[in-house]
């Protein structure tokens, strides 16, 4: 039991700074489907937090999320699209950088909900790795939670990223 309670303890201080730090952008995963359910729940969760940058690592073409945030009203300056990533662990790892560069301590982080456990703990390695906090957001979905072996695999690889700066990725962007 004593050696649970510094793990308690952690746990609850990072509760309570999550729910103290406001957000400084958004950062959705994207994952290109022919709904655009991310990218449509983003524009318009992005008109309740009309001042944060949007920040879209993958999915769809960038003529189609263009659309969708310019149809819902959101300005299309806000955007800042990434295709380096080539996996959800290169979401974060080609991103953080400029992050952090831009003074982002703390983001909302929007993917599918059956994604969300996986992106959480890449998060919490990558981000933290560099003093960012987020928020989760998921994308309401139909599919299943992933696996569990998915999520170790990719924490496994962020840590190796955070640790010797490769991802594992088979096509590495280095940034």
């Amino acid at each position: 039991m004593a050696c649970a309670l510094p793990l308690l303890m952690w746990l609850g201080y990072k509760e309570i700074k999550n729910q103290i730090v406001q957000p400084q952008a958004l950062l959705v995963l994207g994952g290109s489907t022919k709904n655009l359910e991310r990218e449509k729940f983003t524009a318009d969760f992005a008109k309740k937090h009309p001042n944060l940058p949007i920040w879209i690592s993958g999915g769809s073409p960038p003529r189609s999320t263009q659309k969708v945030f310019t149809k819902a009203g959101v300005d299309p300056e806000r955007l800042n699209l990434d295709y380096e990533a080539v996996d959800t662990v290169t979401n974060f790892t080609t991103l953080v950088d400029d992050l952090q560069a831009r003074g982002i301590k703390s983001v909302y982080l929007i993917t599918s909900e059956f994604h969300m456990r996986r992106a959480c703990v890449i998060a919490e390695i990558v981000l933290g790795s560099r003093g960012i906090e987020f928020k989760a957001v998921p994308v309401p979905s139909k599919n299943t939670s992933e696996p569990i072996e998915k999520t170790l695999r990719d924490g496994a690889r962020a840590i190796l990223w955070v640790a010797t700066g490769y991802t594992g990725a088979e096509e590495t962007i280095t940034k």
